[in-house]
């Protein structure tokens, strides 16, 4: 019979945030796989708990996940766990998952911390509707694509970002959030925890001196919505041609118009069967 992989969320912080749950299940399997040994092995210390331990993070996942489906098939009951809070939200864990679910292995998650929800409750920032981006890409095409979706978006955006990359995310976010309100969340449920609500000029300013973990909360885009309210009260012929005004062909445009209208493309093509 098959073991259980559970996926075990730990403190972002501070340690008295671990579960109940989390910890009868840390003692109870065979086996823990940590993106950090020795930083797992401080809480298991923390909480008298003697449990072997197997490296598993982004640089040997392909292969380390291999080796753990083994170990699960063979019964054996492993627990995954990230340096700090949930597996799999932007650290190890997704690929042994995706893997587990395949071979019919049974997943059990064992919620608790989670950084991104920790700091969007407490920016005073909407959680009607958020997006979670996790880290901008590197790469300056994709990250330029990122970007517009962060200016376009009328939700909520949450970010992760390394202190030492924070203050170029800044400036690059500068040009696009003008008046929308940020809050720069760091050190969550530790001893120096601070919320940082200041208009993105003057988190510029203090951005050389603030250390420690990172995560900005930014306020959706209010004028997507009115925008959208606008293009609804067009014509059909001008809502086309204001997306053709921008260069867009016309089947993207035809899209475009159905979501803005929320009516199937079908019934937009046919108004405009004619037009090039």
């Amino acid at each position: 019979m098959a073991g259980k992989l559970y996926i075990v969320a730990t403190p972002i912080g501070n340690l008295d945030d671990i579960t109940l749950r989390a910890l009868k299940i840390l003692k109870e399997v065979n086996l823990i796989a940590a993106e950090d040994t020795r930083q797992t092995l401080k809480l298991l210390n923390h909480y008298d708990i003697s449990k072997p331990l197997i490296s598993y993070h982004r640089h040997n996942e392909d292969v380390k996940s291999d080796v753990l489906i083994e170990k699960l098939k063979n019964g054996e009951n492993i627990a995954i766990v990230s340096d700090a809070g949930t597996p799999g939200i932007c650290d190890p864990g997704e690929e042994v998952i995706k893997k587990a679910i395949e071979e019919n292995i049974e997943v059990i998650p064992i919620p608790g911390p989670c950084a991104m929800i920790t700091a969007l409750i407490a920016s005073g920032i909407s959680t009607k509707e958020f997006v979670f981006l996790g880290f901008l890409p590197l790469n300056k095409k994709l990250r330029k694509q990122k970007l517009e979706e962060i200016q376009k978006s009328d939700k909520t955006i949450i970010l992760y970002e390394a202190p030492h990359k924070m203050k170029a995310t800044l400036l690059d976010l500068k040009n696009i959030l003008l008046n929308r309100k940020i809050v720069l969340a760091r050190e969550l449920t530790k001893i120096h925890e601070e919320f940082i609500r200041k208009n993105i000029d003057e988190l510029l300013n203090e951005i050389d001196n603030l250390k420690g973990e990172m995560i900005l909360i930014i306020e959706g885009n209010s004028h997507v919505e009115n925008e959208k309210n606008n293009l609804y009260d067009l014509s059909l012929e001008e809502h086309y041609k204001y997306y053709e005004k921008q260069g867009f062909d016309k089947k993207e445009i035809i899209k475009k118009i159905a979501k803005d209208r929320k009516l199937n493309k079908n019934e937009i093509y046919m108004q405009f069967i004619d037009k090039k």
